[in-house]
């Protein structure tokens, strides 16, 4: 239902850009002491049956690789620009910003969307 709206980029780069930004890439996912509570949610919820955060055991294939979300212009494959509210708006209702989509909302109560959000915003 939403392949229409997949908005791939293609950036070209010096080479030696482009190596650095896929070393960048391969490493794990940054880790920050002072939001483990926030990881340690993020890891407790069903999103690691799907996402994968390098360094950590989420693990899933089946959706994009989070492990330097930060770092991407967009979410939803093209649909929104990635800011903080962006993500949070993304995270709660994800068939709000793009119907059809595969995410499901997760029904997370304030203090987990809080969490996530936190956790996910840290991944640059």
């Amino acid at each position: 239902m939403q392949h229409a709206n997949m908005l791939l980029r293609v950036i070209v780069q010096p080479q030696a850009d482009f190596e650095k930004w896929a070393a960048a890439q391969r490493l794990d996912g940054p880790s920050d002491l002072r939001i483990e509570s926030a990881r340690a949610t993020f890891l407790s919820l069903s999103c690691v049956n799907c996402h994968t955060v390098t360094g950590t055991s989420a693990s899933g294939t089946f959706g994009p690789d989070l492990s330097h979300l930060m770092s991407r212009e967009t979410l939803g494959s093209g649909v929104i620009p990635n800011t903080p509210e962006n993500l949070r708006a993304w995270v709660k209702d994800p068939q709000a910003i793009k119907p059809g989509n595969l995410m499901p909302n997760m029904q997370l109560n304030a203090r987990e969307l809080d969490e996530v959000v936190t956790y996910l915003s840290s991944l640059k």
